[in-house]
C-alpha cells in the first residue's frame, strides 16, 4: 500500500514537472529573451573583474554571477508559483486536483532545480568561452556538493517568500523581489561580506548565500576539497533541514488564509 502510494505520488511529481516544462516550451521566445540576458549579464560583471587586472577576481565575480543566477532561478520559480498559476488561469483546477500539496510544492521545486541547472549550465559554457578560464584547478565534487545542499536553503526560502502572492494578490509578486534584493545584499555575491557593515556582516550569518558563495570559490579559486568545507555544508544543511518546514508550514497557513478571505484566485 505504502509502495503504490509512493508511486502515485511521484508520478504526480513527475507531471508537474513535466507541466512546467511545457509552459517553458509555450514561451520559449522569452526564455531565450532571457538566457540572453543572463550571459550579457554576466560577462558584463566579469569584464569588472578584468579592469582589476586580477584574474583571480574575474573568476570571484564570475562565481557570484553563476551562482547568484542558479539560486535566485530556484528561488524566483518556487516563490513565483502561485502568480504563475493566477496568470495561466488554473490555480483552482490545480488546488481541486487530487494531489497532496506536499507533492504539488515537490513537483515545483523539482523543476525550479533542473531548469536553475541547465540554465547555468549553458551559461557557464559561454563563459567559458568567452574569458577562456581555466579550470585545472577545481574540486568539482566539493563545488557540486555544496549548490546540491544549498538548493535545499532557497527552496525552503522560495516557499516563505511564495506565501506573499497567496496574502496579496496585487502586490505579493513584488514583496518576493524586495525579500530577494536584501538576500542579494547581505550575501557577498559580488564583493566579499567584510566590507559591510558590522550589523549587516552579523546578518549576513542567516543567509544561506553567504556560505554557498563562500565553499563554492573555495573550491574553484583553492581547489578546497569537501573534507576542508564540511563546516560551510554542515550549516547549509542545517539550514536546508529548518527552511523547508518553516516554508511548507507557512505555504500551508497562507492558502488557509486566502481561501477563508477568497483570496485565492483574486488577480487584483
Amino acid at each position: 500500500m505504502l509502495h503504490e502510494l509512493l508511486i502515485k505520488d511521484l508520478h504526480a511529481t513527475s507531471g508537474f514537472v513535466e507541466r512546467n516544462f511545457n509552459l517553458i516550451k509555450r514561451y520559449i521566445g522569452w526564455e531565450i529573451v532571457f538566457m540572453v540576458y543572463t550571459v550579457v549579464n554576466t560577462i558584463t560583471i566579469g569584464l569588472i573583474g578584468v579592469t582589476s587586472g586580477d584574474p583571480q577576481k574575474v573568476v570571484f565575480l564570475i562565481i557570484g554571477a553563476l551562482l547568484w543566477g542558479f539560486l535566485s532561478i530556484i528561488f524566483h520559480e518556487v516563490a513565483e508559483c502561485i502568480s504563475w498559476e493566477r496568470w495561466e488561469g488554473t490555480i483552482e483546477f490545480t488546488f481541486m486536483a487530487p494531489a497532496k500539496r506536499i507533492t504539488y510544492l515537490f513537483g515545483m521545486c523539482t523543476y525550479a532545480v533542473i531548469y536553475g541547472l541547465i540554465r547555468s549550465a549553458v551559461v557557464l559554457i559561454f563563459i567559458i568561452l568567452f574569458f577562456k578560464i581555466e579550470l585545472s584547478n577545481v574540486n568539482v565534487l566539493a563545488a557540486v556538493t555544496v549548490i546540491v545542499v544549498s538548493s535545499l536553503s532557497f527552496i525552503g526560502m522560495g516557499l516563505i517568500a511564495a506565501v506573499f502572492p497567496l496574502l496579496s494578490p496585487e502586490k505579493g509578486s513584488q514583496a518576493t523581489h524586495i525579500f530577494q534584493a536584501v538576500i542579494l545584499l547581505i550575501s557577498g555575491v559580488y564583493y566579499p561580506i567584510s566590507v559591510l557593515p558590522n550589523w549587516m556582516q552579523k546578518v549576513a550569518v542567516f543567509s544561506p548565500a553567504t556560505y554557498t558563495l563562500r565553499a563554492v570559490r573555495a573550491a574553484v579559486l583553492e581547489g578546497a576539497t569537501l573534507g576542508s568545507l564540511m563546516n560551510d555544508i554542515g550549516i547549509l544543511l542545517i539550514l536546508g533541514l529548518f527552511l523547508i518546514p518553516l516554508g511548507y508550514l507557512a505555504f500551508a497557513l497562507g492558502e488557509r488564509h486566502a481561501k477563508t478571505v477568497g483570496k485565492l484566485n483574486r488577480n487584483g
